[in-house]
């Protein structure tokens, strides 16, 4: 008798570039803006097996500590993008250190009301089974044969903009623990989400910078006003963290452009 033990690890977060097990993922997001109608994902298999992939569309919302949940039914001010949105192929098989291009198309979208729609494209790992004489397993002391197989998948957003869409954000609740550990919450306004990257600088009684902390591929998506984050500070610099001034910076990049999205500063006693 044999039972199989699945291990679905899914996380959902963005940057330029995202990888789960041995997919890479280029970009990690897709926004269709403007007079965008197709769009396309680079896939790279980094491992040294072949791997097969499943795509489909999955709905997530955002808790307010930034963890995710998968939903079927929007939260109250929130628009799913899956119904407008077709993607091709289905499925991918990936050689060691082969490349697809995933293609995303924009559909049906005249009747679309101004505003900000997302949805999740999720690759799921499907096992490759081998013959039965190369497969290895576990057994217990009954005797049963137990067989592990890691299932690994990867979500990232796809979001439609539609009309006049924007978004304002701002850092509130500085605080620091004890164990350098920073504390604060990200405020969105507007009817966009936002995302950037943070970085965190203390600055000295005597004016010296350095950078203490650095996350990139924040967001707050719709509907969601708010979301509570913590960073884990550096304390490999020899930083005084009961002087002188915190710095947190919010940026979002477009192209080579940065744009600062909010700033916070936290006087240190």
């Amino acid at each position: 008798m044999k039972q199989y033990l699945i291990m679905l690890c899914m996380i959902f977060f963005s940057i330029n570039t995202t990888a789960q097990g041995n997919l890479l993922i280029a970009p990690a997001r897709v926004v269709f803006e403007g007079q965008s109608r197709m769009q396309e994902l680079n896939l790279a298999n980094t491992g040294k097996d072949t791997a097969r992939y499943l795509i489909s569309f999955i709905e997530i919302k955002m808790n307010e500590d930034g963890t995710f949940k998968q939903i079927s039914q929007p939260d109250s001010g929130q628009q799913f993008a899956s119904g407008n949105l077709r993607y091709f192929p289905r499925s991918v098989i990936l050689a060691p250190n082969e490349a697809q291009t995933i293609k995303i198309q924009l559909v049906k979208t005249s009747q679309l009301a101004p505003g900000e729609y997302r949805s999740h494209i999720y690759f799921r790992a499907e096992s490759m089974e081998k013959p039965l004489a190369d497969r290895s397993a576990l057994k217990d002391s009954f005797g049963l044969s137990v067989k592990l197989i890691p299932v690994f998948g990867i979500s990232i957003p796809v979001i439609i903009r539609v009309g006049d869409t924007r978004a304002a954000a701002n850092i509130s609740g500085l605080t620091l623990t004890p164990e350098n550990r920073l504390s604060m919450t990200f405020n969105r306004t507007g009817n966009a989400s936002i995302y950037g990257g943070i970085t965190v600088i203390h600055i000295s009684e005597k004016g010296k910078v350095s950078e203490v902390g650095v996350v990139n591929g924040l967001a707050v998506y719709t509907p969601n006003l708010f979301r509570q984050f913590n960073i884990n500070l550096d304390d490999k610099q020899g930083v005084d963290y009961h002087k002188g001034m915190l710095r947190v910076v919010y940026t979002t990049k477009k192209g080579t452009v940065s744009t600062q999205l909010a700033k916070a500063e936290l006087q240190l006693k």
